[in-house]
């Protein structure tokens, strides 16, 4: 943990996990506490306040790549895996409360959709993405088919219910239209090695920012998707 206003050493150094850790992130409804997914397996919560974590989650089979709090619920959060899953935690539990066999390969990201509680788009080493309605989890609601690589992160927008961005292996990042009948609305090819993460800006709308393997991040509006 790093005070980005006094650079320098970590404010704090939290060593539990015993494979690399894939992935972190905020609770920003309750403010106080994050989750990260590690190789090893687990999922870990903690408290900056906390020398120890607060709890381990051991319940999927392969490793963790994607933790994503709810957007809406302070106890809820999301988790998927190299054992296909797509997981369902209240961190007050030690058991998942839902559990969806999302693809048959392994699942690299997952976000929930800022506006709907109940949905959750997964990407997958299938090269698909696809979206889940909680309440009825039996089959996607939507499978969306465009890249040609492994789809490494999925993002929904913070000032839309039906914007989502998606990168991937193929070193491309789509912007994608859930309410239209032909959802793909742009494919950007500006990078020249694989795409490992993409994010809206949440105060700007329209802008978006992509990071790459060949050492750059670009940042385009969504009306004018050009570097």
């Amino acid at each position: 943990m790093w005070d980005i206003h006094s650079p320098g050493n970590p404010l704090r150094s939290f060593e539990e996990h015993t494979h690399e850790i894939y992935s972190v992130d905020w609770n920003l409804v309750q403010k106080d506490t994050f989750i990260t997914g590690s190789w090893d397996d687990s999922i870990k919560l903690w408290n900056p306040r906390e020398d120890r974590s607060l709890r381990t989650y051991h319940e999927h089979q392969y490793c963790v790549y994607s933790t994503v709090w709810s957007p809406r619920h302070p106890d809820v959060f999301a988790s998927v895996s190299g054992d296909y899953t797509l997981k369902i935690w209240n961190q007050n539990e030690s058991r998942s409360v839902q559990t969806i066999r999302a693809h048959d390969y392994e699942i690299l990201t997952c976000d929930w959709n800022k506006y709907n509680e109940n949905e959750v788009a997964t990407g997958s080493v299938d090269k698909t993405i696809k979206i889940w309605d909680l309440r009825n989890p039996s089959r996607a609601i939507s499978v969306l088919r465009g890249h040609t690589y492994a789809v490494r992160r999925v993002k929904f927008s913070p000032h839309s219910d039906s914007i989502l961005a998606s990168c991937s292996y193929d070193m491309s990042v789509m912007l994608w239209d859930l309410a239209r009948q032909d959802p793909m609305m742009e494919k950007l090819s500006h990078h020249t090695e694989f795409v490992v993460g993409v994010d809206f800006n949440m105060f700007i709308e329209g802008q978006i920012a992509s990071c790459s393997w060949d050492e750059s991040v670009a940042v385009w509006n969504m009306l004018t998707p050009r570097r």
